[in-house]
């Protein structure tokens, strides 16, 4: 297993488009991905379990995987969660 815990940094915070494209990428990587926020614990490849957390610009969350490309898929979400709106 291998997380990270991130401050989102996108001015619109993990929503509607964003959240799309953040669930897009998860979904290409084969290993399980959740997205942890407070005692919420959802599937990073389900549109609805992601926005359901109402991830807000400056909330932090954790990004955590298990499988073979844990630590890409991880990095790579992360960036995404910090880029620039």
């Amino acid at each position: 297993m291998y997380n990270q815990n991130v401050i989102v940094t996108l001015d619109v915070g993990l929503h509607a488009r964003p959240a799309a494209y953040f669930v897009r990428e998860a979904s290409r990587f084969s290993s399980e991905i959740y997205v942890i926020k407070g005692t919420a614990k959802v599937n990073a490849k389900s549109i609805m379990g992601v926005m359901s957390l109402a991830v807000n610009k400056g909330t932090e969350i954790t990004i955590e995987a298990t499988g073979r490309d844990e630590q890409e898929a991880v990095e790579r979400l992360v960036e995404i969660v910090q880029e620039k709106s």
